[in-house]
């Protein structure tokens, strides 16, 4: 933790522990506060950072105890020891399990007591570490696996990184299979809510009834089967993001009243009677143009303002497929390295289905479409025979001028390993025009393909 001074805060209703804490401690190198009460050492809490606190449990007002929990509860970036002169197997428990390092009773060894400091300092550091490490590989690598070089897909990113540090509601369209829970939990990750849950509602596999009781949770004998209290998804997700996947299955009973909680986030347990607060960020998604349902009565125009405040627009494949080349080698790669298979590519011919191919079910379909050829394939290369893909049909594919000329266009940079001055040479164009189409286009080769 670089060579700055560890800081310790005493926090003891008697000035005679605290003064003995403050001076012992300042001998031994620590930067050494001290406060009488736990109303004090809060606000101290609140001001700076401070990397351990030593509270003693019996204290007029706010004991140790409530102490302890209110640090834990607000997330205050401090360890806690106990200490009491009241030993007991239940104060110890009590203590441990609200989340304290350690736990000591009076009179105690100074020795002793430097010991379990030394070990509390050495935890709280290593933690500290490893939640930034955490934050610099979530701020690294969140938007890795929305792959694409697309404007689509571009703008899909920048959209991610607008909305992902506020805590407006969001609400992503696509069709199946785009990618659109990907790009709920790289908002949740790029978002101050990252280190709490991120709870996904799969709202179109769940009836009315369990769609409540998923939602808003249960009290015991709320209905057949409530052997015992459950908490919701709301609850669980308390700090952190829900994603509500297919929004537009669910009831207009159901909208009413995820509404109400949008709107006083507070929730009622079904067959309970008391309030709960509860704190989440809501992304939902659809494949459905809510706007169509809306007009026909089928879901709920003010639920529908409410979740649409920020929206995303995923397009589907056949939208993009100039990102066909550098997705598929993405899940060339990722299932090679899971099945432990040695593939480097794909043969000429296999990339060339799969850029004719129409995706009807998006990225999805293509990502399955690549793992079964890892399973069924001979190394080195993935071959035609191996990709579960029928050729285009005629009047089913996308004729038109832009689509076959960007296919064709692939297909010889892909036969020249994009070299770009021979595939100029073959389409009869010279490389400033081929380079203005690859730009056009948004064309990027796989990472394997080398350049002119």
């Amino acid at each position: 933790m670089s060579q700055e001074k560890l800081s310790i805060l005493i926090v003891d209703d008697e000035q005679v522990v605290r003064d003995s804490l403050v001076h012992w401690f300042t001998e031994e190198g620590y930067e050494v506060e001290a406060s009488e009460s736990a109303s004090d050492a809060l606000s101290k809490l609140a001001s700076r950072e401070i990397d351990l606190v030593i509270a003693d449990i019996r204290m007029p007002g706010i004991d140790g105890i409530e102490l302890l929990e209110k640090i834990k509860a607000e997330q205050l970036d401090a360890g806690v020891i106990v200490m009491t002169g009241y030993a007991s197997v239940e104060t110890a428990v009590r203590a441990l399990k609200h989340g304290a390092f350690d736990y000591i009773t009076k009179p105690f060894d100074p020795d002793d007591l430097s010991v379990v400091v030394r070990n509390a300092l050495e935890q709280h550091k290593l933690k500290r570490e490893n939640r930034m490490l955490r934050q610099q590989l979530v701020e690294n690598h969140t938007l890795t696996e929305l792959i694409g070089q697309s404007e689509a897909m571009r703008r899909v990113r920048e959209q991610i990184e607008t909305v992902a540090g506020v805590d407006s509601t969001v609400l992503i369209d696509g069709e199946s299979g785009t990618g659109k829970e990907l790009v709920a939990r790289a908002i949740h990750r790029l978002s101050p809510r990252r280190y709490n849950p991120m709870v996904v509602v799969h709202c179109g596999a769940l009836t009315e009834t369990l769609i409540e009781s998923e939602l808003f949770g249960h009290e015991k004998g709320a209905f057949t089967g409530a052997q015992y209290r459950k908490k919701g998804k709301f609850e669980a997700a308390m700090g952190g993001t829900v994603f509500l996947d297919e929004i537009a299955d669910i009831s207009l009973k159901t909208q009413t009243d995820l509404l109400r909680v949008l709107q006083e986030r507070e929730i009622v347990r079904v067959g309970g009677t008391q309030s709960i607060h509860v704190d989440f960020r809501v992304i939902a998604a659809t494949n459905h143009n809510l706007a169509e349902l809306v007009k026909e009565g089928r879901f709920r125009s003010d639920l529908y303002y409410r979740l649409n405040v920020f929206a995303i627009h995923l397009p589907p494949l056949r939208e993009r497929y100039g990102d066909v080349p550098l997705l598929a080698t993405y899940f060339l790669d990722k299932y090679s390295t899971q099945m432990n298979r040695k593939f480097t590519g794909l043969d000429r011919a296999a990339l060339d289905l799969l850029i004719s191919h129409h995706w009807p079910g998006n990225v999805r379909e293509l990502e399955n479409v690549i793992e079964r050829a890892v399973v069924v394939g001979r190394e080195p290369l993935v071959r035609v025979q191996d990709l579960a893909v029928s050729r285009p049909q005629e009047g089913t594919d996308d004729l038109s001028l832009e689509t076959i000329e960007c296919r064709h266009i692939i297909r010889v940079l892909e036969e020249f390993a994009w070299n770009q001055t021979q595939a100029a040479k073959a389409l009869g164009i010279d490389r400033v025009t081929l380079y203005h189409k690859i730009r056009r286009y948004n064309l990027k080769p796989p990472a394997r393909a080398s350049r002119s």
